[in-house]
């Protein structure tokens, strides 16, 4: 694996590694991002944070909102395959956005990137809703991945504050245990708001991502658009593309 890039600031070191057409973004030798322009599906976790906005209607997802960019992966997953009107996405690291433009080709004319704070960011937004709303706020804790902001209750009201009217919220949590000590699991929150949720893990890493549905979803509209798309069936069937759901609500 070659390092194409790598820079220290402070006591955060950043490298955009190599791994044939793979480009990977590490930072503090936590793996935040990976990308590969000919292969869209990533064979990890960003391949977990993509799949909810196909329980819906494609129609359905015009306007998303990601938190947590690192090097892009599931922003261009999403163009890709689904095309939507806009793409915000809040990042921190100025290093991040920097890398996702320089090594990632993130410069789509629908994607707009603010490099903020998300929580100011999200208190402060005074625009439409949206429809998709990804959380992948992450950090690093002696080099193992930790999330950035917890999933309290406040955090999740302000979320829940700028998704739409049928919106679909969808969180990446490090650990099935994690997600469910979320205020959205225990203190009632899924079920005041939500009409559907799944979790969805992939054996190929401890990741689990939360998917929390305004309308009412069955898991078979995932499986007939799964089917019907040429590069998630082709995923699947080669055995890139896996992953698990369980039924929250």
């Amino acid at each position: 694996m070659a390092i194409l890039w790598q820079k220290e600031v402070g006591d955060t070191r950043y490298e955009v590694r190599s791994a044939g057409k793979t480009c990977r973004l590490y930072t503090n030798g936590v793996l935040h991002s990976q990308y590969n322009p000919s292969q869209v599906i990533t064979g990890s976790v960003w391949d977990l944070l993509l799949l909810p906005a196909f329980c819906v209607p494609e129609q359905q997802v015009k306007r998303v909102l990601v938190l947590g960019v690192g090097g892009g992966a599931v922003l261009h997953q999403l163009n890709s395959l689904l095309s939507p009107e806009i793409i915000i996405g809040v990042e921190l690291s100025e290093e991040h956005l920097y890398i996702a433009k320089k090594f990632f080709g993130l410069t789509k004319s629908n994607v707009v990137l603010h490099r903020a704070d998300a929580v100011s960011w999200l208190k402060a937004y005074q625009g439409p809703p949206f429809d998709l709303i990804i959380d992948d706020l992450y950090g690093d804790d002696g080099g193992e991945p930790v999330r950035a902001v917890a999933l309290t209750r406040s955090w999740v009201t302000q979320l829940l504050s700028h998704l739409g009217r049928e919106g679909v919220l969808v969180v990446n949590t490090v650990s099935g245990k994690e997600l469910a000590a979320s205020s959205l699991m225990v203190e009632g929150v899924m079920e005041q708001h939500f009409s559907s949720a799944f979790r969805f893990a992939t054996p190929l890493c401890h990741n689990a991502v939360g998917a929390f549905f305004k309308s009412s979803v069955v898991l078979a509209t995932l499986r007939q658009r799964i089917v019907a798309n040429a590069v998630l069936e082709k995923a699947e069937r080669s055995g890139l593309l896996k992953y698990t759901t369980r039924k929250l609500l």
